[in-house]
């Protein structure tokens, strides 16, 4: 056989062989974790039973397996949550720090809490994440930076989520924001913007559930109505994507946090662990989830997106 017919029979021999190893991968089971919220309609507080029956999942549009739903509550589901607050908000937000230190104070017994700020694209942490309400409320301070010191929320996000300050994998990871959501390395709004969709992304890797509370930045030269606009869409995005939820009252400063702390509040004693398995192509990567709850009496909200890997882990690696 010429040398070109026998490269040639080889090639074609080596497809053959490779082909169903392919197909293998493609059709592999993964493994995916989301926490969902379910809330009761109306205005009733009683925790919904929940069955696998009741609940209908699609990654990536296409029908998944779940393996198992669980109630979140009791010391046996421990809570690790970040506040982290903007760096250049109006030093107005001082007048929010009793709703905050209130908040901090009625937090369970299997709940640790910490305080960190926005300053230039990172998470300063001012107090570590705790059990101890006073140590915690000794990092709660008045902003000292500038218009615009902050450089990106989502900068900062994805920093804290990328070295979140604890390793027990065992506790869900949330976070609440308090800024404007604006973005000064692109204050229009642009669904695609690189930096959100990368602070979302490093977030899901890390298992965090983000909650938003509007507050404005300060300074004469801030952000206009129309930046304002956008940055709250890119909260939106943000805390639709993580299995969050966003507060605010237009774009003006509210009155108190407190109305946005009692509903976290409500909102963390309805959260729910589901597992289950989806195709695989043997790349662990953020997909798109879809979650149907059969039950009329409850509401179900989930994650957009979740992390989709071969072992049943939590969170990325």
């Amino acid at each position: 056989m010429k040398p070109l017919r026998l490269a040639s029979a080889l090639a074609s021999a080596f497809l053959l062989f490779a082909l169903p190893a392919f197909d293998f991968a493609d059709n592999h089971e993964g493994h995916g974790r989301a926490v969902l919220t379910i809330l009761p309609s109306g205005s009733g507080d009683q925790a919904a039973t929940v069955t696998p029956e009741e609940v209908k999942i699609k990654v990536d549009g296409k029908d998944s397996s779940l393996t198992r739903i669980t109630p979140l509550r009791g010391p046996q589901n421990p809570i690790e949550l970040m506040i982290l607050i903007d760096g250049s908000a109006r030093s107005s937000i001082g007048g929010q720090f009793n709703d905050i230190g209130a908040f901090v104070k009625e937090m369970p017994s299997n709940a640790k809490t910490g305080i960190a700020y926005m300053e230039n694209g990172r998470a300063a942490i001012m107090a570590p994440l705790s059990s101890d309400s006073a140590d915690v409320l000794k990092g709660l301070r008045l902003p000292t930076g500038s218009a615009g010191s902050n450089g990106s929320p989502y900068f900062c996000l994805s920093d804290l989520a990328n070295h979140w300050p604890s390793s027990d994998r065992s506790a869900r990871r949330e976070v609440v924001m308090i800024t404007d959501g604006v973005d000064n390395y692109e204050r229009r709004f642009d669904a695609n913007d690189p930096y959100v969709d990368a602070a979302i992304n490093d977030s899901i890797r890390s298992g965090v559930i983000v909650y938003s509370m509007y507050w404005r930045d300060t300074g004469r030269v801030d952000a206009n109505e129309l930046d304002n606009n956008a940055g709250q869409s890119f909260l939106q995005m943000v805390t639709q994507a993580t299995g969050g939820y966003s507060f605010g009252q237009g774009i003006g400063n509210p009155v108190s946090f407190q109305p946005f702390f009692d509903d976290l509040r409500r909102r963390l004693n309805h959260q729910y662990e589901l597992r289950f398995s989806a195709p695989f192509n043997g790349k662990p990567q953020v997909r798109n989830l879809k979650v149907e709850l059969r039950i009329p009496s409850a509401k179900v909200e989930a994650p957009q997106r979740v992390w989709v890997s071969a072992g049943n882990t939590a969170i990325g690696e």
